[in-house]
């Protein structure tokens, strides 16, 4: 009985509150960019009454009558609040515009959707997601005065930045990393590098740079360190933009530089050099021909041996960019994208280069080296895209092109024969990098209310890498009198060159969303396929001139040395024949296709999990001739095929427990796999001017990674951030740089046995305004990874000195710091000063062998300084410092040697790299 009535006590209650119910709603936008705001908290002050707006800004909260105050709170957001009167059966409609919680600059030329691209959005979208995953903006990026893909990402927790090297993911190299251009895979501009230097990207064409820490399914297995995503922009109005910049670099710009003849004009300023070091067509396929005399001074008559000397100018760039967008009926639109950007740079180092054999306990080349490199890049990319409420299209292109013109000297002792200290040798390179990308990226919601939905892309690339002419001059110098006999390798040329014949990728995808929506996401079933395809050929020749009776000396002055050359071939003293071996050519073709499975699941309000499998089929296939057998015109000797196909299961799965509406609790494992970069694998002996020796491996395997993460992580309404975790990798088969201290002072690339990595991770984003009002404007941040690793050495590994040591290219910890200071300069221009500060750890930069212990990587302190001031609606102005404490950088051999070396000084190589200062100046029509 007391159940009955208890049973309509409540039946009355809920009849009263329905009748007696009012309700307060609206849509909460951006207010300086009218654009809706998603996930706003909204409250009833003092009450538990409580909602959150939806992807469209919508809001509604349903109450009794009366007088509220209702508050309005959004990470990075200024919390509003507002009293109002809600009368019975009411529904107040309330439109918010909230204000950002800083001086954001306004009049960014370029965003992807502006709800997508803001700080504000984008740390609410890693607070929500399952997987550990971090992202900058365009608006961050413009805030901060960040002007390239790989400077922004120096901002991500664990991240650094080496010396020509790339980045550094929690300490692990270049190779351990993978990069997507809008999720499409994208490969190398360098066979040098895993990725391409992401310096070459401006930030006026990225919308958002996603760094993928965890592995989830629909990545590319090819995952240790981190899976970077560059979305390219999505314009938002018509906007126009001109940037030009100039820098300048103390002990580079400014001061004597060497540059090559042929590149001291109009053309060598714009890069466009290889026209003047084409093979001479009299060689024709690949023998042991000699040159006549005619066929030398026509087949060389555009190349040059000289060199000037002239004084380095500043640096200059130069940028264009424009956009728009057409909005039609029923919410579709049409949208496009031009970008050019040129820049180039003048940089010289000068510093000790030193190296050891076996056995050795003393120098055997012991050098003062002086590079003078001029550098340019140049990029183009058109974007279009096509947008309706369930169907989008769009495509890009992207046109990459580098150039590097290098002159090299190494003066002192060379081959141990320290009573001749003035032996010079000196490099004569040009290096050009052409890359061309194509996108298409399409999506499509089966059905209107998106719970079926299917997207997909295909890419299509071509890369061409080369170093025409690559000329290597050795002899001794007296007074800038150069005196050389010719025969051995002494004048030597060599044509290397990789053609990316094509590069194709694809994915394909559909999504099945179910379920009851928690938190804004309900769970989702995906179905993929993803692949590419890479073919490829390297060609690496050689030419060598001799004196044909033997004895012949000339002397001369070494920058003004081609006359001298010509006038010897001319009268028949010296000629030049190739000496390429029969592996001059290898050919690769590699091919994988992968499938995945992965289940989006909300098992309640706190707790989500997100768990797949990915199968990868690999098939690669390797063409090469062996080293060193004696070249013949015929070439009757077929290709050798290595062939080697894999199938990998990938597993992984992403979790988030959320704590409550600020914190969360996550865990990530996984298995994945590392490809080596190509010159490690290539068996490609390329020979360098002192005689040091670089050699890929073709029986590399790939590694194969056991990773997990634990994290921690708090937001609050400030965009104060605060995360700690550790992880784990168990690496079987790590790839690793090994030094052979032989007599031909051999790099090359090995498997070890299995490497063993724990690290923790520290992070916070810190608002002063939480100690003073005062210092509303001014945030600090602060990130740093510790880790410990051990390697087991291979047994096959005979070289190698000890049974366990830490993984090559592993750094113990890295540091990043920074603080910024948001002012305005009477009412209009908006300014922001940031400091920046990074360091990486001590790490093994080539693994020891034969009784020489390791070479390090020392750490090196990088300071930046960066003012960018928003002048007036249209006009904007950034200044930076780059490299303000210009350390050494420095690389030394350990001190743990089995032979004593009696040298004072174990440093191997050392430079300084100069402050940077740079002024650029942007005009949005």
């Amino acid at each position: 009985m007391k159940l009955k009535f208890l049973f309509i006590g409540l039946l009355f209650s809920i009849i009263s509150v329905a009748q007696n119910s009012a309700k307060i709603s609206g849509i909460i936008t951006d207010k300086d960019s009218k654009q809706p705001v998603s996930f706003v908290s909204v409250s009833l002050k003092g009450l538990m009454t409580n909602a959150e707006s939806d992807l469209n800004g919508a809001y509604e909260l349903t109450t009794k009558p009366g007088t509220y105050t209702v508050v309005y709170a959004f990470i990075g957001y200024k919390t509003l609040e507002k009293q109002v009167t809600v009368a019975e059966n009411e529904t107040l409609n309330l439109n918010i515009e909230l204000q950002e919680n800083s001086n954001s600059i306004e009049g960014i030329v370029i965003t992807g959707s502006t709800k997508k691209t803001t700080e504000t959005a984008l740390i609410k979208e890693q607070q929500k997601a399952v997987e550990m995953k971090q992202s900058i903006g365009s608006q961050e990026m413009e805030r901060k005065g960040i002007s390239n893909v790989e400077e922004g990402l120096t901002k991500v927790t664990g991240i650094t930045k080496a010396e020509s090297r790339g980045l550094f993911v929690r300490g692990l190299e270049n190779r351990y990393n993978n990069l997507l251009i809008n999720d499409l895979q994208a490969p190398s501009n360098s066979p040098f590098k895993k990725i391409i230097p992401l310096d070459l990207f401006p930030t006026d064409i990225v919308g958002v740079l996603g760094v993928y820490k965890t592995f989830n399914v629909n990545m590319p297995g090819d995952f240790a360190g981190a899976t970077i995503n560059v979305e390219t922009a999505e314009p938002q109005s018509s906007q126009t933009k001109l940037s030009i910049g100039f820098s300048y670099v103390t002990n580079n710009n400014g001061s004597d530089f060497l540059l090559s003849e042929s590149a001291n004009n109009n053309e060598g300023f714009f890069g466009i050099q290889k026209k003047f070091r084409t093979i001479p067509s009299e060689y024709g396929n690949v023998g042991n021909v000699s040159l006549t005399s005619t066929e030398y001074l026509n087949g060389y008559k555009n190349s040059t041996w000289n060199v000037d000397k002239v004084s380095a100018p500043i640096n200059n760039s130069i940028s264009f960019t424009h956009s728009d967008k057409f909005k039609f009926k029923n919410s579709r639109s049409f949208s496009y994208l031009l970008s050019l950007n040129w820049d180039n740079r003048y940089q010289f180092r000068e510093g000790v280069d030193r190296n050891f054999i076996e056995g050795g306990t003393e120098y055997r080349n012991n050098f003062i080296k002086s590079s003078y490199s001029y550098s340019t890049s140049t990029s183009a990319l058109v974007g279009l895209k096509y947008k309706s409420d369930r169907f989008q299209i769009a495509t890009n292109s992207m046109f990459l092109r580098t150039t590097e013109n290098l002159i090299e000297d190494q003066f002192g002792v060379s081959e141990n024969q320290k009573s001749i200290t003035n032996r010079l040798i000196r490099l004569n390179q040009f290096e050009q990098s052409d890359y061309f990308n194509n996108q298409l990226a399409t999506s499509y919601k089966l059905t209107s209310d998106n719970k079926h939905s299917i997207k997909g892309g295909i890419s299509y690339v071509k890369t061409i890498y080369e170093l025409p002419d690559r000329k290597f001059l050795v002899g001794l110098l007296n007074d800038n009198v150069f005196s050389n006999s010719y025969g051995g390798n002494t004048l030597n040329r060599q044509h290397f060159r990789i053609k990316g014949n094509y590069f194709m990728s694809g994915f394909a995808e559909y999504n099945f969303n179910f379920g009851k929506e928690v938190d804004g996401k309900t769970n989702k079933l995906s179905l993929g396929f993803n692949s590419f395809r890479n073919n490829l050929s390297a060609t690496y020749r050689l030419f060598a001139t001799g004196s044909v009776n033997g004895g012949l000396q000339t002397n001369t002055n070494i920058n003004d040395i081609n006359a001298q050359i010509l006038a010897d071939v001319e009268n028949g003293l010296i000629r030049e024949r190739e000496e390429s071996n029969v592996s001059y050519k290898q050919k690769l073709d590699q091919f994988v296709n992968a499938g995945y499975a992965n289940l989006l699941f909300n098992i309640n309000e706190k707790f989500e999990i997100n768990g797949g499998l990915r199968l990868e089929a690999s098939n690669r296939i390797l063409k090469y001739r062996e080293l060193n057998n004696p070249l013949t015109t015929e070439f009757s000797d077929p290709y050798i095929k290595d062939e080697v196909t894999k199938n990998y299961f990938l597993p992984a799965i992403n979790t988030k427990y959320k704590l409550n509406s600020k914190s969360n609790l996550r865990f990530a494992a996984s298995q994945t796999i590392t490809r080596p970069v190509l010159m490690e694998l290539l068996p490609v002996q390329l020979v360098n001017p002192d005689g040091t020796v670089t050699l890929g491996n073709k029986d590399l395997l790939d590694t194969q990674n056991f990773n997990a993460d634990l994290k921690y992580e708090f937001f609050s309404d400030k965009k104060d951030m605060f995360a700690v975790g550790v992880y784990a990798k168990n690496i079987k088969d790590p790839i690793e740089r090994i030094f052979v201290a032989s007599s031909s002072l051999l790099t090359t690339y090995d498997n070890s046995k299995v490497a063993n990595l724990f690290g923790a991770e520290f992070e916070f984003i810190f608002n002063m305004e939480n100690v003073s009002q005062n210092l509303e404007n001014l945030s600090v941040g602060f990130n740093t990874s510790i880790m410990k690793t051990e390697v087991e050495i291979s047994e096959k590994n005979e070289l190698e000195n000890n049974p366990t040591r830490e993984l090559q290219g592993a750094s113990n910890w890295v540091i990043n710091a920074d603080a910024k200071y948001e002012f305005k300069l009477g009412k209009d221009i908006k300014n922001t000063l940031s400091l920046v500060y990074g360091v990486k750890g001590k790490n093994i930069y080539s693994v020891g062998t034969a009784g020489l212990d390791h070479i390090y990587e020392l750490p090196f302190h990088k300071l930046d300084f960066v003012y960018s001031s928003k002048l007036t609606k249209k006009l904007s102005a950034k200044f930076s410092a780059d490299n303000i404490l210009n350390p050494y950088q420095r690389f030394e051999l350990g001190p743990n040697n089995k032979n004593g070396i009696e040298e004072a000084s174990l440093v191997t190589q050392e430079y300084k790299k100069g402050v940077g200062l740079s002024l650029s100046l942007s005009y949005a029509f």
